[in-house]
């Protein structure tokens, strides 16, 4: 099975890579451990945000971005201050370049499509050189996850038609081949046939081997979030200990396997302190796969709390800076914190990660949309807090403390029903005047005129006492694992380098386990939409670098 380009990953970055290179007529081997049921990998399961800048949906919901407003707020969040990240600053400044230039209309040409309404992700850290969005920028794909991957998969499945892609399924690698120096194959076993549902766990049975060469291999084998024991390896001093307990964003199989492949073979990797992980994450009632978790998209009104029942200080706010909450938390010595909301609230504020909890876009039903406007949560809100285990509700405050309580760990502090009753009450007198000295009501005012919030993201400011908002509603929130941000490190065509700064030759790397570009191209911080964005990018530069070396 030898062929002119080999792909190890079949996940969005590598079947953007194997298009690209397949469309110059070159052949590709597009291999990987899991079944063609998983094709597409964790880009199928996202809610399909892509970050874009200064685009048609922006002006025409009134937000003026550019391409210096977004550079200020790239930098401002990835903090570069390393010796290794020159070439992540140049991943960065070419990324960025994409997302304001041609990004937009090189999908729509293939059929991809947004829905109107941008969302306004990672609010900041309240600086204005800081971390964080300035505006909105976070567009949602008309279709969530499966739409982003379609047009890719319906090419890749177009060059197998005409013979110059071939797939190679259930085939781990467990070695790059390397002979005077360059990457020349992979070897590695194969793996008896699963019909495992599309994320599930899958057999590692072994019925035999197999050893394929090409003058070109990609890596684009994800990322670590689905093996915890390497998070905690890899988790930095300055975001406090690791968790004890996670829920896992990802399926297993996402399990950081070929960097240490790829290291053994010469190439480098930086930067791996760097990850994004979530704590607004819930047990999923339903799951996909082992320990699997849903992250809550919040919208900014709910009162957070950590496991002691102590607000959080701004701007710790719900949708603002997810690693500095992370790093606050983490200094609480507990492993969960708490969401205090409203029933009008959770209606208007509260989305879920992940395609398959939002039927509406993924489905693109039009009716079913229609609900997100109307009374009542979107049903996958309303099944979680139905039967999810994180969730209390109650019609009184001592009723919803009582059921928090009983969720809490035991060597936590028992929440007190007193000091909770005045810190929202001291919230709600907030809510009298139009003006505020409270951080989060002027936040959630502030987020109002942007029409987009104002329409489908933000509840209107009310008390969280008044009994006509309610019933009251608790959610326990876990930390998520998720995405790991440093990675191979590469140069501006997705060539892998090695420690003292030279090409490996023959040997590519895109998508996560390349830290989204050139080892960590975001440095220490998302600006989220840019996880599917550095995917793509980091494929088609890559695929279209070999294409032109090989054949």
């Amino acid at each position: 099975m030898d062929a002119d380009a080999i792909v190890v990953g079949a996940g969005l970055a590598g079947l953007t890579a194997a298009a690209e290179v397949a469309d110059a007529g070159r052949t590709v081997l597009l291999v990987d451990q899991e079944g063609e049921q998983n094709l597409g990998g964790q880009a199928f399961w996202s809610l399909g945000g892509l970050f874009l800048v200064d685009s048609p949906e922006q002006r025409r919901l009134g937000v003026t971005d550019s391409l210096e407003l977004a550079r200020q707020d790239w930098f401002g969040s990835a903090q570069f201050d390393r010796e290794e990240d020159h070439w992540p600053r140049a991943w960065a400044e070419a990324y960025l370049e994409f997302a304001a230039g041609e990004k937009r209309s090189w999908l729509r040409g293939m059929g991809h499509r947004l829905f109107p309404v941008v969302g306004w992700a990672e609010r900041g850290d309240g600086r204005a050189g800081g971390h964080g969005n300035s505006v909105p920028r976070f567009h949602i794909t008309w279709g969530t996850g499966p739409g982003v991957v379609a047009p890719f998969a319906r090419r890749v499945h177009e060059h197998a038609a005409a013979g110059r892609i071939r797939f190679a399924f259930r085939h781990p690698v467990d070695e790059l081949l390397v002979e005077a120096g360059a990457v020349v194959g992979v070897r590695g076993v194969v793996l008896e046939p699963s019909t495992a549902e599309r994320g599930q766990r899958s057999s590692r049975t072994v019925i035999g081997d197999f050893e394929s060469r090409a003058q070109a291999v990609i890596v684009t084998s994800g990322g670590i979030g689905g093996n915890h024991d390497l998070v905690r390896a890899a988790w930095p001093a300055r975001l406090g200990t690791p968790p004890k307990r996670m829920v896992s964003g990802v399926p297993a199989h996402v399990d950081g396997r070929m960097l240490a492949i790829s290291q053994h073979a010469g190439a480098r990797v930086i930067n791996p302190d760097r990850m994004w992980h979530y704590v607004e994450g819930l047990r999923n009632w339903n799951p996909v796969w082992d320990n699997h978790g849903i992250r809550i998209l919040p919208g900014p009104s709910s009162l957070w709390l950590d496991a002691a029942g102590n607000r959080l200080p701004a701007p710790y706010f719900p949708g603002f800076d997810t690693l500095g909450t992370l790093r606050h938390l983490r200094q609480t010595g507990y492993d969960y914190s708490w969401f205090i909301l409203t029933q009008k609230i959770i209606e208007k504020e509260f989305a879920l990660s992940g395609s398959e909890q939002n039927p509406d876009l993924t489905g693109k039903d039009l009716m079913l949309l229609l609900s997100r406007v109307r009374a009542g949560a979107p049903g996958p809100v309303e099944a979680f807090k139905q039967h999810g285990e994180d969730f209390v509700v109650a019609d009184t405050l001592e009723d919803l403390v009582i059921g928090m309580n009983r969720l809490a760990d035991p060597e936590a502090p028992a929440i007190a029903l007193e000091p909770l009753r005045t810190l929202i009450a001291n919230r709600d007198r907030q809510l009298t005047n139009t003006f505020s000295k409270d951080a989060q009501v002027v936040a959630i005012r502030s987020a109002r005129t942007y029409r987009g919030d104002r329409l489908i993201r933000v509840a209107a400011p009310h008390r969280i006492l008044d009994p006509k908002a309610g019933p009251l509603i608790a959610v326990r929130l876990n930390i998520l694992s998720r995405k790991t941000l440093g990675g191979l490190e590469t140069d501006l065509d997705g060539r892998c380098l090695a420690d003292d700064g030279t090409v490996v030759p023959g040997l590519y790397a895109a998508g996560e386990v390349a830290g989204f570009g050139g080892g960590g191209m975001m440095g220490y911080n998302a600006l989220e939409g840019s996880f599917l964005g550095g995917c793509l990018f980091s494929g088609r530069v890559a695929g279209r670098a070999v294409r032109s070396q090989v054949g």
